[in-house]
């Protein structure tokens, strides 16, 4: 009985300082985030249209604790590419469905609602275009969660539907160009409750993300560099001459290469042939696809790149799939600047975070 109880007592000494030992580690390490990221920790993170999770991508790199991260998204291929690298994320489905009530206290709200309504690269039906409507989904989860932060982003479009949001949420937009954190150009709105300012040049090339930087087609030309260019549709008169509003004049695809910025890729879209890679020169080539001029789509690897996502990150759904999730996607390397801004200062009163009457009105 006596050796029971000695070893019982050596047994729960051990266990006691195993547990203390392990409780300091964790401490220290909030002590390392602490001096990397001022400290913050998000309990519970609500992430709505979230895509392929670029937003948790982010929070994590900038290591940033998070006891839950609740991702609203319904693209089952999107879904896949989440939980195949976030394993833990909590997948809450439909937005409209979402209610504050049924979750607990959040901390970060953030979405880049829908954006084919608004694009200039779409059709331009604004709040008439269903998806665009979603936009006001994110506007009933601020004003019932009421999180201490909060980030929205979406494409650049006319004025008159940016002040639609704006006007619901109190705070204009920030338009910044992922050019400076990445390969790529992509200029996109974001609206938050904290100051966002223009990052610093990382100065990432074009070429720094390819994994091929020549062709290897049969038709290529060795040796020519790579061009950034698009396959686009256009009306063209026997001249070459755009006529786009003459619909007596057929459409034929050009490859067209541009002169500018060639040293970072068009923005990524969700159709493949508006990014493209070819040993053509500058100039607009008509009649790509039955004249077989020489093109490639970007690999799933380099899509990643340039999004600064890990080279893995599509693995586990087709160049299709990872098209459609990183056109639809957030650039890691800028959302980590603005959430690296927001853990240094406090959130702004403003906009639908006041809770007003005035703001009630809006309802």
């Amino acid at each position: 009985m006596r050796w029971f109880v000695f070893h019982k007592l050596t047994y729960d000494t051990v266990l006691a300082d195993w547990c203390g030992n392990l409780v300091q580690t964790l401490i220290e390490k909030r002590m390392i985030v602490k001096e990397k990221i001022g400290g913050l920790f998000f309990d519970n993170v609500l992430s709505v249209f979230d895509g392929g999770s670029c937003g948790q991508q982010a929070l994590k790199e900038l290591e940033i604790p998070m006891s839950n991260y609740f991702a609203s998204e319904i693209d089952k291929h999107a879904i896949k590419v989440t939980m195949d690298n976030h394993p833990n994320t909590i997948q809450i489905g439909d937005v409209t469905k979402v209610k504050a009530e049924n979750l607990p206290k959040i901390d970060l709200l953030m979405g880049g609602s829908p954006c084919q309504g608004f694009s200039f690269s779409g059709k331009q039906l604004n709040f008439s275009d269903p998806r665009s409507k979603l936009f006001f989904e994110f506007a009933r989860l601020l004003k019932e969660c009421k999180p201490k932060y909060w980030l929205l982003e979406n494409v650049v479009m006319k004025q008159e539907y940016q002040d639609v949001i704006s006007d619901h949420l109190g705070v204009r937009p920030v338009k910044l160009n992922s050019d400076k954190t990445s390969a790529q150009n992509r200029v996109r709105l974001y609206w938050a409750n904290f100051e966002i300012t223009e990052p610093t040049d990382q100065g990432i090339k074009l070429e720094d993300v390819l994994e091929d930087t020549e062709m290897i087609e049969p038709s290529a030309i060795r040796g020519r560099r790579l061009n950034k260019a698009a396959i686009l549709g256009r009306r063209l008169d026997d001249r070459g001459k755009r006529q786009d509003y003459d619909k007596s004049v057929p459409i034929t695809q050009c490859l067209e290469v541009r002169a500018t910025n060639r040293d970072k890729s068009n923005c990524l879209t969700t159709v493949a042939k508006d990014t493209v890679l070819t040993t053509m020169p500058i100039g607009r080539h008509p009649d790509a696809f039955n004249r077989k001029l020489p093109y490639r789509n970007y690999t799933k690897i380099e899509r990643a790149r340039l999004m600064n996502l890990p080279d893995a990150y599509f693995d586990c759904v087709s160049l299709n799939q990872a098209v459609k999730i990183s056109g639809n996607g957030w650039d890691v390397g800028m959302i980590k600047h603005i959430l690296s801004q927001m853990v240094l200062q406090k959130p702004k009163e403003r906009g639908l975070f006041s809770f007003t009457d005035e703001q009630d009105k809006l309802d």
